[in-house]
Formats: C-alpha cells, structure tokens, sequence
C-alpha cells in the first residue's frame, strides 16, 4: 500500500515500454490501414499543405507506419517521433482546423503525447537499449 501512495515511480522503463507500445502500435495500425486501402484513399487525400496530394498521403504513411514501428520496437524513437509530431500538428491545425474540437481531438491526443514519448525516450526495454546499451565504467 505504502508503494501506491508513494509519489515516486513504480517503474519508469515499464511505464515507458507501455506508452511506446500503444502509442507506436496505434500508428502502425492506421498507416496500415492508409497502405490497406491505399487505392481508395488516395484521390479522396487533399494537397493541404501544397506539396502535392500524392507526396502527402506518402509521407503520412511514412510519418504513422514506418515510424509508429520504428517506436513501437524503440529503435530511434526520438527521431521516429518529430514526423509523427509534425503530422499530428497538420492533422490538428489544418487538415481538421474548421472541426469542431471533438473530431480532431484524435490528432490533439496523439500531438501532446508526442511530448513524453520523446522526453522519455525509448527506454530499458527497447533495441536502443540493447543497440546502444550505456558501457559500465570499470575505473
């Protein structure tokens, strides 16, 4: 009981291995569902930011697919996470901008835990870990 009372963490790499989990794991499973039905979105998918309809949808795909795996499996995660960021600040402030809150509040969920994602990293149980695994000091 003391332990849940206790402001301390109980557990932070298990708390991150979960965020990463469900938050990579959610952009894997819409950017699939983008490649999926890749035929039948893409002439529905506007060029809202100007570069074109197609570069767009692609890197959308990029940004929810290929770096929701990159965080879902903790490889580069800080890196992965800036696309996901900067497509969640599209999805908000443009391409949902006239919504009204309660449909782009999806994009405004995702964009905020954008921020302790990449605060905290990919964590202890992570192939950056395992990749990257801090050497022990033997002075």
């Amino acid at each position: 009981m003391k332990k849940i009372l206790s402001p301390s963490s109980m557990g932070t790499d298990a708390a991150t291995l979960l965020l990463r989990l469900f938050f990579g794991g959610m952009f894997v499973y819409f950017g699939y569902g983008k490649i999926a039905m890749y035929n039948e979105i893409l002439p529905q998918f506007g060029d809202i930011i100007g570069i074109g309809s197609e570069l767009s949808f692609h890197l959308v795909i990029f940004s929810e697919f290929v770096c929701g795996l990159l965080i879902l499996l903790g490889l580069v995660t800080r890196l992965s996470v800036i696309p996901v960021f900067i497509t969640m600040i599209v999805a908000y402030f443009i391409a949902h901008g006239q919504d009204d809150f309660q449909a782009k509040m999806p994009a405004f969920i995702f964009m905020v835990l954008c921020i302790p994602v990449f605060i905290l990293g990919s964590g202890r149980y992570s192939l950056d870990y395992l990749i990257f695994k801090p050497k022990k000091n033997n002075s």
